[in-house]
């Protein structure tokens, strides 16, 4: 019975990856030159979501700042997800739905780019750290799923939207991770060449 259970997860994510692949492969190529742009500009990226999605942001800070899969100097990113004092000081002082875009208004600058993920695209806390991104011209590569939330319609021109051909979380978070791989192995790949 699991056997037939688990076959049935794989089977689900195949299909959900492929589907993206098939409709977000030109915005993948986007969103990764747009932040090989702000690294190469002198910025950083900064991450943020919840859960899952804070995860995701502390894994993709990670792989920046040490290496992912080649030996190269640190590039600059950071979670917001993480200084555990600052996020329950403003929650706890104002609204946990400012706990990102009150270290944007500190820490971002023009050259940074804000990397907001959320499986729903609905994340209040996510939305107001894009609306304080805009206000400083800080570009957003956006992962979503389902239809792309209010994130999506929040998107400026310069924006990137990475969405999740999928309506269901699990599936929507294993294309993030594999959205985030890519990102990964794209922007090494276009700052520091071919390692061969």
């Amino acid at each position: 019975m699991l056997n037939t259970r688990f076959a049935a997860h794989f089977a689900a994510s195949i299909q959900a990856k492929q589907a993206t692949l098939d409709q977000g492969l030109d915005a993948l190529v986007a969103a990764t030159e747009a932040c090989a742009q702000a690294l190469q500009q002198g910025g950083k990226i900064m991450a943020c979501g919840n859960g899952g999605s804070a995860a995701d942001a502390q894994h993709f800070s990670a792989e920046l700042l040490n290496r992912f899969e080649r030996e190269r100097r640190p590039l600059g990113a950071i979670a917001l997800t993480t200084d555990s004092s600052t996020l329950t000081s403003v929650a706890n002082d104002y609204d946990y739905s400012q706990v990102f875009s009150k270290q944007i208004e500190g820490l971002g600058r023009g050259e940074d780019l804000l990397l907001a993920i959320s499986t729903s695209g609905n994340s209040p806390n996510v939305l107001r750290a894009m609306e304080a991104a805009q206000q400083r011209g800080i570009r957003i590569v956006a992962l979503t799923g389902k239809d792309g939330g209010s994130m999506a319609r929040a998107l400026g021109p310069q924006d990137v939207e990475l969405r999740a051909a999928s309506s269901v979380t699990a599936r929507i978070q294993e294309i993030h991770i594999l959205y985030l791989h890519c990102l990964c192995d794209g922007i090494d790949e276009l700052i520091f060449g071919d390692p061969q």
